[in-house]
């Protein structure tokens, strides 16, 4: 079992195992992150796997001194976080299509910031005062704001808005990505299903043939590595080259990162 994707902690597992481990079973309880964004680790205080962002729901199925282990319910990735990350809430009704956006105390520009979000957060809109939406957490600008179901239309055009973000190993917001975060994050404010690791992303879509020409939104992917087809020529990916999401020629990619180590292309999906 891929421990990425298996909701048991080691001591207690989500009923959903039944039968497959030998350990006390629970429902879990519903949460929902609390923070901007929260680090989706290996082990309590471990190394970090993946992000979740502000409004994102998990199922919390143990707790240790401070910790807890969380199934993510937008793709099922499991790991531990920090409980402090979590709570209850209104069920978010909007997500951030803007890159980022603040929260403020009051509905003005002059206001304090609160805190800032990434795009693909999500946000319980209760009200509006103007140009701002009311949240339980502060006031947004409506205009970064859409309603859930109200989707982006192109996953590279959400990928290319987020250029120059900085490179981070695990990161899934706009404070920092890695190639198959970007992939998610791109795809999901596009309303497509998406797992969070580069490796899980090689099942999306349909295997493109050795002939068959990529186009806008194909996917290309290497061994622990993968990016988005941005035309004919160029690739956008989050990359340990430039320490950041960046447009790439696809054929410059291709010979850099062979001669790096990182092998040959292992697939094109088209998504």
């Amino acid at each position: 079992m891929d421990r990425r994707l298996t909701p048991y902690s080691g001591r207690v597992a989500h009923v959903s195992l039944s039968g497959v481990v030998n350990a006390p079973l629970t429902e879990g309880l519903q949460a929902q992150v609390i923070v901007p964004v929260a680090n989706l680790c290996a082990s309590p205080d471990g190394t970090r796997d993946r992000q979740l962002l502000l409004g994102d729901a998990v199922t919390v199925i143990d707790r240790d001194q401070g910790h807890v282990f969380v199934m993510s319910a937008k793709d099922g990735y499991c790991g531990w976080m920090a409980e402090g990350n979590l709570g209850q809430g209104p069920a978010p009704t909007h997500w951030v299509a803007a890159p980022g956006t603040h929260l403020y105390a009051e509905p003005q520009v002059q206001a304090r910031e609160k805190m800032a979000l990434s795009l693909g957060s999500r946000l319980a809109v209760v009200g509006s005062w103007g140009a701002w939406a009311n949240t339980p957490h502060g006031f947004v600008p409506l205009r970064h704001l859409r309603a859930l179901g109200d989707w982006a239309e192109d996953p590279v055009t959400v990928a290319e808005s987020l250029l120059g973000t900085p490179y981070l190993w695990g990161g899934n917001s706009r404070f920092g990505l890695d190639c198959s975060g970007l992939v998610q994050l791109s795809m999901h404010c596009c309303g497509k299903p998406c797992p969070g690791d580069s490796d899980m992303q090689m099942s999306l879509g349909r295997l493109l043939s050795a002939n068959e020409p990529m186009r806008r939104g194909d996917l290309i992917l290497w061994k622990g590595h993968v990016a988005l087809v941005a035309d004919r020529d160029r690739i956008i990916h989050a990359n340990g080259h430039t320490m950041s999401v960046a447009h790439e020629g696809i054929k410059d990619a291709v010979a850099r990162i062979s001669a790096g180590g990182g092998g040959l292309v292992l697939a094109r999906q088209r998504v």
